[in-house]
């Protein structure tokens, strides 16, 4: 299986010391340009080794996107990384596009992509004992990588988990 990526769910959990749980849900995770550009900015360089150690490994890989009318239609809603990410989701028939944003996750469901972001990872993480609770991993977000949720998100995704 493999998923496009946006820079928010590899630079948070990047952020948290916890990139490897992308990459046990994910063979491959293809990211364009310029969330490749954003993610060489992270201000943290224990995050930035981790991102760059997985570029290296080749299990993250950057990919162009072709110059669309689709392109250019999300470029207008969107983020350049969050457009450029749902357009080679689209292109390369990803599995899965990673996006924690609401506008970018409405268009991207819109678009007929199955859409999962950094929750959903943490979610499928516990369901196969990678990781022991989700409620740490919530905290770190926010204290590390000034992650925000909602707070009924959170209690949604706690009780999914079986942590009320």
């Amino acid at each position: 299986m493999f998923g496009v990526s946006n820079t928010s769910p590899i630079s948070n959990l990047a952020s948290i010391g916890r990139l490897h749980l992308l990459q046990a849900q994910f063979e491959t995770v293809l990211i364009p340009v310029a969330v490749a550009n954003e993610l060489a900015a992270h201000p943290d360089p224990d995050a930035k080794a981790l991102i760059q150690s997985a570029l290296g490994a080749g299990w993250i890989r950057i990919c162009a996107v072709e110059d669309s009318p689709i392109l250019r239609m999300l470029h207008v809603q969107l983020h350049a990384g969050e457009a450029e990410a749902i357009a080679l989701a689209l292109e390369s028939h990803a599995d899965h596009v990673l996006i924690d944003e609401k506008e970018g996750r409405r268009i991207a469901l819109q678009s007929g992509l199955s859409v999962t972001g950094v929750l959903g990872i943490l979610l499928a993480s516990k369901e196969k004992a990678q990781i022991a609770e989700i409620r740490p991993e919530l905290d770190k977000l926010r204290a590390l990588a000034g992650f925000f949720v909602a707070p009924a998100l959170a209690a949604k995704v706690l009780a999914a988990a079986g942590e009320t």
